[in-house]
């Protein structure tokens, strides 16, 4: 049943009488109050239909209704915030392939910046990433074809593809002089969400991206180290770089893979009181074994619900560089069965309080990337850099630790000295060594004799 002022207004609309009965002065002006912001709404539909017959008639070219619907649901969506969008047939199928993870295709996770294909992140053992493309990089070419300008559908169109199928991309880097072209092989992307792995008796878990399954198959990567380990790991690392997020419910199971108790994330929207809090059941599956978490400027929302909650209950330390900063939750809402509304409904928030909107999640310590010969000059594309993102309601000043260009001591080696010593990955052999020296036994208290 609707309120009474929208069916009050419903009857207005219709033509029809409504009953005369004393109301309170104060209600009376509230009421008028509402009628006239009604009254505006409709001036402004009645403006949206003129336009929409106006084109529709006087057009040069001309145009199907469909079209000019979907560009003013369009239009209507890029006012709010850059993850709200609406998935038309094309577009749902598409999302539905990516959240199942398996198409014909890159591997990319791209998005349209004044008429630019810009990267978001490559995901992780997919042809982009192989080929070196990093967050941030600008697709201007396909097989030699101008993409500037056009639409997302259909760059994406472009880059996906049958397996086998090669494909050409032109490549313009921030802080490189010229544009590069790389060729890559299209691969049928059935994508693992988390793959483990045991070096020096450390559990590495990397958790790819947040699908279905992601919660259950990071469990079973814990078993299936513990095994690996004969039940006694070092300590684990949880890998996130690159992480784009995905399901929430996802990013809370396997949040609640390493906690017994606490708080994960909470999430709160429009209104004060509707805030939703989400808590970690007893029993954590490693058994309160070390945890070094990894991220980056591609360790995004979902990614970093995880982050900041073992950051936040204590639970592992954090390494790396600032993470993207996307600290909003999209809902999915279905529209017919093949058209859906993806909306943002609501901000999340750590355990301690704190929104990573915009700020992103700190790490404990900053670890640079030191195995890339590019992390220097290449600017970190984040939520930030995004048109229209959400303000951060308690937004903090970065811009100090932005700029510090002071080098620190420990990070001075170069991309081609870790490259003679067999380090291809200097991040996560700092998290390991970090690991291991927990391991190490504690050298003998030197005693001094009093003389």
């Amino acid at each position: 049943m609707p309120h009474s002022k929208f069916r009050a207004l419903a009857l207005l609309a219709a033509g029809a009488a409504v009953p005369t009965i004393a109301i309170p002065v104060a209600y009376q002006a509230g009421a008028a109050v509402a009628n006239r912001s009604a009254s505006d709404t409709y001036r402004e539909l009645d403006q949206f239909m003129n336009v929409f017959g106006k084109v529709r008639s006087d057009y040069v070219d001309k145009v199907d209704d469909q079209t000019l619907v979907k560009g003013a649901i369009d239009g209507m969506l890029e006012s709010l915030d850059p993850h709200s969008s609406y998935l038309d047939a094309r577009d749902f199928q598409q999302m539905k392939m990516t959240t199942d993870g398996n198409y014909g295709g890159l591997g990319l996770t791209v998005q349209l910046e004044d008429g630019a294909v810009k990267v978001v992140t490559p995901t992780e053992d997919t042809p982009a990433y192989r080929a070196g493309i990093k967050s941030g990089d600008y697709i201007t070419r396909i097989d030699g074809k101008l993409v500037y300008g056009g639409k997302l559908d259909d760059a994406v169109d472009q880059m996906r593809g049958a397996a086998g199928t090669k494909i050409t991309l032109t490549i313009v880097r921030p802080g490189r002089d010229k544009p590069f072209d790389v060729t890559l092989m299209r691969e049928n992307i059935v994508l693992k969400p988390v793959k483990w792995k045991v070096a020096g008796n450390i559990g590495i878990i990397n958790v790819i991206s947040f699908s279905k399954s992601t919660g259950a198959d990071t469990r079973a990567a814990i078993a299936g180290i513990e095994k690996a380990t004969g039940g006694h790991p070092t300590g684990f690392v949880i890998d996130l770089r690159s992480n784009p997020g995905g399901l929430l419910d996802q990013a809370i199971e396997v949040s609640d893979a390493f906690l017994d108790h606490g708080e994960i994330v909470s999430q709160r929207g429009r209104e004060k009181d509707d805030i939703e809090r989400y808590y970690a059941h007893p029993g954590d599956d490693t058994h309160g074994a070390p945890i070094v978490v990894l991220v980056d400027a591609g360790s995004a929302s979902a990614a970093e619900i995880v982050a900041g909650a073992l950051q936040d209950q204590r639970r592992a330390v954090v390494m790396g560089e600032r993470s993207f900063g996307k600290g909003s939750v999209q809902t999915l809402l279905p529209l017919t069965d093949d058209t859906a509304l993806r909306l943002t409904t609501a901000r999340y928030f750590t355990p301690s309080g704190r929104s990573v909107q915009e700020g992103g999640i700190q790490p404990d310590v900053r670890v640079p990337q030191l195995t890339d010969p590019d992390y220097k000059d290449r600017p970190r594309f984040r939520e930030d850099d995004l048109r229209r993102h959400l303000i951060n309601e308690a937004k903090v000043d970065d811009s100090v630790i932005e700029s510090d260009a002071k080098s620190d001591p420990r990070f001075t080696a170069t991309a081609a000295d870790l490259k003679k010593q067999g380090v291809d990955d200097y991040q996560l052999a700092y998290a390991l060594k970090t690991l291991q020296r927990l391991a190490a036994p504690a050298a003998p208290a030197t005693r001094t004799a009093a003389k």
